[in-house]
């Protein structure tokens, strides 16, 4: 798959840090005259299915067609539809457990236990199925990590843990994948369970039980491509006792979950029924992709990615309540959006790539990646093709920096193709510095990561040439907690776009390195995105000539 680093990452580190690398010239003026279009208060904070979507997607349109940029999306078109199914539970919904002995146990739903229908039909019916327990539910072999075992879970129901083990085996800190549930979901439908159900280990009464109670029956939108199980559900401690005790288990008897040596145990005897139903309504929204057309290897495609939308304002945002009624969005991210703009410009000018290099913009990431799954679930370039995603969300606002933070470091060899770009200008790639906030795992290049593909996202320095780490921390933590995900997130004049303009400097050279070499971007040993790649390994062995 990967060869090796070539000399095409080493010579363009040289000519940029020679300054001979008068190709690109972006335009801080002009991103931030973009920024402050799409981010006015006629856009109404760019919200999915409104007319600020509408506008802001024209607004997209007109700049690649002033560019002479192709549509990327589907059949020629500029724009891919992402129909989002959202689901209501209807009330009514049952459930009950048969012991060994033949006694049914009915469940309260919405006491003792919570239960949503994720099938597609949004129904969801079940008679007697066994029930497995399969500790953190995870398969890991690059960690030698297996919590099923050999224990086939075929038409029965998973009973998880939340989380990951901790330590050094799982990253640390730092969180990998298989804590989420979305990753516990997909790989027990992989294994053709048709439910899964989250053990809250904690009494009927508690605090934590209750407040899993009271959220349980929000509507919710389901992502595209998530796995496509019966049903999703959650039980407490009491609940899971009775079962156990039902089975014959001694708890006290079974290996750590966390220790490695756990493998799934089977609930002898235990049966699970339950009869779930949901509506559905479907919102329809956008992605827009751009393209220019590789001359010599069209069907291998580099990604430049930005979510467009933001939270909207009253009538969508729930907190809509003071003088201020809309999340403009500036920073998040009609930054972004503006970069990608700016990147197309100058990546445009720089002649025909031999790979194909895409322009995404993807719809509703702050309803949780929703565009960005998407296009994972229905690519219009092939995935096993894509060499690479390279994700912007919220452009860096400072002076220039010595670092370039990404969000998952160690995950792949995007990063040291970064760094040695960054190094002949005395600057070093760094990990994001906020492990508690999971970032990786939540912005536009996941659903690419989890699908395979290498992904990068750099981030804010705080490293400052003028002022240190110190005042760089300061500045950021401040800036955060002032305008993230608020109404006050608006356009600046003020803004400093100097080390935002620096970065994407390196991106285009990343990119571009990428679209003119025959490299194959590899994940490392220990990333759990390895194994996902690895299954489409002969679609980019092809012969060379």
């Amino acid at each position: 798959m990967f060869r090796k680093l070539t000399g095409g990452v080493a010579l363009a580190a040289v000519l940029l840090a020679a300054g001979a690398a008068n190709a690109q010239n972006f335009s801080a003026e002009r991103i931030s005259n973009d920024i402050r279009t799409i981010s006015a208060d006629e856009f109404q904070g760019r919200y999915p299915g409104t007319d600020g979507e509408r506008m802001t997607l024209a607004w997209l349109q007109a700049q690649y067609e002033q560019m002479g940029l192709q549509p990327g999306g589907p059949n020629g078109q500029w724009l891919q539809p992402v129909e989002l199914k959202r689901f209501t539970p209807v009330a009514g919904a049952t459930a009950s457990w048969t012991g060994p002995d033949g006694t049914v146990h009915p469940l309260t739903v919405g006491t003792d236990m919570t239960l949503r229908a994720i099938t597609n039909d949004g129904k969801a019916s079940i008679r007697d199925a066994g029930v497995v327990f399969v500790g953190h539910g995870i398969y890991a072999p690059e960690r030698n990590w297996d919590d099923y075992g050999d224990v086939d879970v075929r038409g029965k129901v998973v009973v998880v843990v939340p989380g990951e083990p901790d330590g050094p085996v799982f990253n640390g800190d730092y969180s990998t994948n298989y804590e989420s549930g979305e990753y516990k979901a997909d790989e027990a439908f992989r294994r053709g369970a048709v439910g899964i159900i989250t053990l809250v280990a904690q009494p009927a009464s508690s605090q934590a039980w209750q407040g899993v109670l009271r959220n349980a029956g929000r509507r919710r939108t389901m992502t595209p491509g998530a796995a496509n199980l019966e049903f999703s559900g959650a039980i407490n401690h009491d609940a899971a006792a009775a079962w156990a005790a039902a089975a014959g288990l001694d708890i006290g008897a079974l290996p750590n979950i966390g220790s490695g040596t756990f493998k799934a145990v089977e609930l002898d005897g235990v049966r699970l029924s339950v009869d779930v139903s949901e509506t559905i309504d479907t919102l329809v929204t956008h992605n827009l992709l751009a393209r220019i057309p590789g001359a010599e290897r069209p069907e291998e495609t580099i990604i430049y990615s930005a979510h467009w939308d933001h939270v909207g304002g009253e009538g969508q945002h729930p907190d809509a309540q003071g003088a201020d009624k809309i999340w403009n969005g500036a920073w998040d991210n009609a930054s972004g959006t503006a970069a990608v703009v700016e990147m197309a410009r100058q990546i445009s000018q720089a002649g025909p790539p031999e790979r194909s290099i895409v322009f995404a913009h993807m719809a509703a990431e702050e309803m949780g990646l929703m565009g960005a799954y998407g296009y994972a679930a229905n690519p219009v370039w092939p995935l096993e093709t894509t060499v690479a995603d390279i994700n912007i969300d919220m452009l860096p606002l400072s002076g220039p920096t010595r670092d370039i933070p990404i969000f998952g470091k160690g995950q792949n060899d995007l990063e040291d193709r970064l760094e040695l770009l960054a190094q002949p200008l005395g600057r070093y790639v760094s990990d994001d510095h906020m492990p508690e906030e999971g970032f990786y795992y939540r912005s536009d290049h996941f659903p690419f990561a989890r699908m395979g593909v290498p992904a990068i996202m750099p981030w804010h320095g705080w490293d400052w040439v003028d002022g240190g780490r110190e005042a760089g921390e300061a500045a950021w933590r401040a800036k955060f907690k002032a305008d993230y995900h608020q109404p006050s997130d608006e356009w600046s004049a003020d803004w400093d776009l100097t080390s935002a303009t620096e970065n994407l400097a390196l991106l285009y050279h990343l990119g571009l390195d990428l679209a003119n070499s025959e490299d194959w971007p590899g994940w490392k040993p220990t990333s759990e995105f390895a194994q996902v790649r690895a299954r489409s390994d002969a679609d980019r062995q092809q012969d060379r000539p």
